[in-house]
């Protein structure tokens, strides 16, 4: 699946996120670990913002002027009602060339939906994107090699894909980048988080 069609995905199961059963505190806790290292509070960015504005709301409490960015046009529609003032981009991050730099950048529980063989590219890009000593944290499947899958759990067809634990660690550490933190959350599910700060 191409991040257009994960997008239109998306679009259908917008209710998953806005019913009162969704934890708005997911991924919060991962996030206040990730501040510790954080030296600056400029801008921001929320890959794969969604609609909940959990992150959004987070990071402006924390002093950061946050931006959110996503590929699905009805998740960037209800954020934009619940965030008038925020700036949101409807961009599929694979070709967006990002224009600002960043103290903060959060992929929760999104980057993971691009095509594997995409993975490092969107990575080194974001890197980029960062100022000096600026914070990257993302979550990913913890595998022990590359994978790639697709299935129907929360509804339509949803693509996955991951370099692997050590994969990842490889490719932050070519980018010159610090891994700060690295932790399996919910095991022994295969969700894990990874922290990393640019050099």
């Amino acid at each position: 699946m191409n991040p257009q069609e994960i997008g239109k995905a998306y679009d259908k199961i917008t209710h998953l996120w806005e019913s009162v059963d969704f934890n708005k505190k997911n991924g919060i806790e991962q996030h206040k670990r990730a501040l510790k290292f954080v030296e600056n509070r400029g801008k921001a960015l929320d890959i794969g913002c969604g609609c909940t504005g959990r992150f959004i709301d987070f990071l402006q409490k924390e002093g950061f002027s946050p931006e959110g960015v996503d590929v699905s046009e009805k998740m960037i529609e209800l954020a934009k009602n619940r965030h008038p003032n925020v700036v949101f981009h409807h961009q599929d991050i694979c070709e967006w060339n990002i224009q600002n730099r960043y103290d903060f950048i959060t992929a929760w529980d999104s980057i993971w939906h691009i095509p594997l063989n995409q993975q490092e590219n969107v990575l080194s890009k974001l890197v980029s994107s960062l100022n000096p000593g600026g914070i990257l944290i993302f979550s990913f499947g913890g595998t022990k090699l590359q994978d790639e899958h697709t299935d129907s759990f929360m509804g339509p067809d949803v693509y996955y894909s991951s370099l692997g634990t050590n994969g990842f660690i490889k490719l932050f550490i070519s980018l010159d980048c610090i891994c700060r933190h690295l932790e399996y959350d919910q095991y022994p599910e295969l969700h894990t988080y990874l922290i990393v700060q640019k050099a």
